[in-house]
C-alpha cells in the first residue's frame, strides 16, 4: 500500500531520515519528560504490555530498533532474564542520553546501546530471537524497507513487537485526542524544547502512518506471517505483532 511521507521540516529537501536525526538530537534532553508528560506516564504501561508478550518465547538475543534512550530496552534487560539487548537509534544525542541511564541501572553487561542507520542494519540475517521497535516505524525514510530488514534479521520463528502511537477510531474520543496532539502537545513541547517543529511533526506523522489492519498488510508484504494488533488506551497506541516464518 501507499504510504504518505510526512518529513520533521517541510521547508527542507534532505531526506527524512536525516530530518528525523536532526530533529532528535534537538529534542534529546526532553524527550523523557515529554513522553511521561504526554502520556500522563501511560507509556510505560504500554511497554510492559509489549514485553510481557516476549517472555514465553526464546530470547536471548534482542534488537531494539529506534531505541531512543533507551526505556524499552532497559526494561527488557530487567524483565527477561538471560537477554542481552541491542539498541539501535539515528540519533547520537539520545544514544548517548540512552547510554547513562544504561550504565546508573548496571546494565551495561546486558544492554548495548549505538547510533546506526534502521533501514540498513549491520548485523547479519538471522540474528536475533526478537525485535521491537517503540514509537519508531513512523518515522522512517521507508516503511516497507523498514519492515523487510527487520525481517531479515529476525531468526526464523521469531517475534517482532511494533509499539506505534495511532488514531482513535472512536467518533466520541477523537474530537478530545485531535484538540490534545494538535494543539496542547506543540504548545507545551515549543516551551521545554528548542526544537520548535517537532510536536507538530508529531501529530502528522500519527495521521500519516499506516495503522491498525493496514500496518499489518504492510508487514505482511515484508515477508513477516501472523500479523496481529492489540490497540490500548481507546486506540491511542497500538502493539503489532508479528513472526518470521521457519
Amino acid at each position: 500500500m501507499q504510504v504518505e511521507k510526512i518529513t520533521p521540516y517541510t521547508d527542507d529537501s534532505r531526506h527524512k531520515s536525516e530530518q528525523v536525526r536532526e530533529m532528535f538530537d534537538a529534542i534529546a534532553p526532553a524527550y523523557d519528560f515529554m513522553n511521561r508528560a504526554m502520556t500522563f506516564g501511560i507509556d510505560r504501561l504500554w511497554r510492559r504490555k509489549a514485553v510481557r508478550l516476549m517472555r514465553d518465547i526464546p530470547h536471548a538475543e534482542v534488537l531494539d530498533i529506534a531505541t531512543g534512550t533507551g526505556d524499552l530496552a532497559i526494561l527488557m534487560a530487567e524483565r527477561l532474564g538471560g537477554s542481552h539487548i541491542t539498541g539501535v537509534d539515528l540519533s547520537e544525542g539520545m544514544v548517548e542520553i540512552g547510554c547513562r541511564k544504561v550504565a546508573d541501572r548496571g546494565l551495561s553487561d546486558r544492554v548495548t546501546l549505538t547510533t546506526g542507520d534502521c533501514l540498513c542494519l549491520p548485523f547479519a540475517d538471522n540474528s536475533f530471537d526478537c525485535i521491537t521497535c517503540a514509537y519508531g516505524v513512523r518515522n522512517f525514510e521507508d516503511l516497507a524497507a523498514g519492515y523487510r530488514e527487520m525481517q531479515r534479521v529476525l531468526r526464523p520463528g521469531g517475534l517482532l513487537v511494533v509499539l506505534e502511537l495511532s488514531t482513535p477510531p472512536s467518533a466520541l474520543v477523537r474530537p478530545f485526542y485531535d484538540i490534545y496532539t494538535r494543539y496542547l502537545i506543540p504548545t507545551v513541547g515549543r516551551m521545554v524544547s528548542k526544537d520548535t517543529r517537532a510536536y507538530s511533526y508529531l501529530p502528522e506523522s500519527i495521521a500519516a502512518v499506516p495503522q491498525r489492519e493496514n500496518m499489518c498488510e504492510v508487514m505482511r508484504g515484508a515477508g513477516l506471517t501472523g500479523c496481529s494488533y492489540i490497540p490500548l488506551t481507546f486506540g491511542t497506541c497500538t502493539i503489532y505483532t508479528a513472526t518470521k516464518p521457519n
